[in-house]
């Protein structure tokens, strides 16, 4: 699938990016946990590359513990300190981990640190910078929602004496290369449903989910065997779902709608779509 969203706001993104690292210490990357690889935005790589990066992986309550385990040690490895963070569901652990790796990442060969460590905050829409933010900081510091594209303009925001962080909106790339990572991105909530078919974004998670964990639908949906044609498996748990059109076929719209919120909500489980050095499973 092909995703075309790059409004105008994304544009200024980047510049203004470019325009306030000058004045930061460091950068928060922020990566979606169900998605660590696809939701990195190589633009916003290439343009904080000469600064401190610390990679947070947001939403692993939605995400495969062992996946998101195997990922961490994975970035480690290439060198880019990465953590879990659960904005939502998340202890005073989550903070606690953050401001030790920001003091380790900072510390001079010395021993000493900045009086204050300003950070920029980058990612990919509806990755969860703002829940980020207001997790630090205790507080509801930023705008937070569901929907890509909250976050509009700059804002600095002081989590405490020694730690200032400046929010941007989220950013995609222009070019998002083949048709999986649209889907992925699009099965996250990354790009807005007015941009894609829901019915074509939910098939493919439905095929997605049929090679990998079958049990998942099985269970949630009441299905005896997940059909082997996607528009089938719209249509059976549409009408388990008793979302049915005049006449009494299923409405695959609203029951594409059923199926994502379900993925985005972990109703369906947990489940990581960026498998490292694996192919599709079989988990009957």
């Amino acid at each position: 699938m092909s995703v075309h969203w790059y409004p105008g706001h994304m544009a200024k993104t980047k510049r203004l990016i470019r325009e306030q690292l000058r004045l930061c210490d460091l950068v928060f990357e922020l990566a979606d946990a169900r998605i660590p690889e696809s939701s990195r935005n190589p633009l916003l790589l290439e343009i904080t590359a000469h600064k401190p990066r610390m990679l947070i992986l947001t939403k692993p309550d939605l995400a495969d513990p062992a996946r998101t385990a195997k990922w961490l040690q994975i970035f480690n490895a290439q060198g880019v300190p990465a953590l879990k963070f659960n904005a939502v569901r998340g202890g005073d652990s989550d903070v606690s981990a953050v401001t030790r790796a920001v003091r380790s990442l900072l510390e001079s060969p010395a021993g000493k640190q900045k009086p204050v460590c300003r950070a920029v905050i980058v990612g990919i829409p509806n990755v969860g910078k703002s829940s980020f933010i207001n997790r630090l900081t205790g507080k509801r510091a930023a705008q937070t929602g569901k929907v890509p594209g909250i976050t509009r303009g700059k804002q600095w925001i002081r989590v405490n004496r020694r730690l200032e962080l400046l929010d941007t909106p989220g950013t995609l790339w222009p070019k998002l290369g083949g048709p999986e990572l649209g889907f992925k991105l699009a099965v996250t909530g990354a790009v807005p449903e007015e941009v894609f078919r829901r019915e074509e974004v939910a098939g493919w998670l439905i095929s997605w989910l049929r090679h990998n964990c079958p049990r998942a639908l099985r269970q949630r949906y009441g299905l005896p065997a997940v059909p082997s044609a996607t528009a089938d498996a719209l249509e059976v748990i549409g009408r388990r779902r008793g979302l049915l059109l005049p006449g009494g076929k299923a409405d695959h719209d609203k029951t594409a709608a059923v199926v994502l919120k379900d993925y985005r909500e972990g109703a369906l489980g947990r489940f990581t779509l960026d498998i490292p050095g694996e192919g599709w499973g079989n988990d009957e």
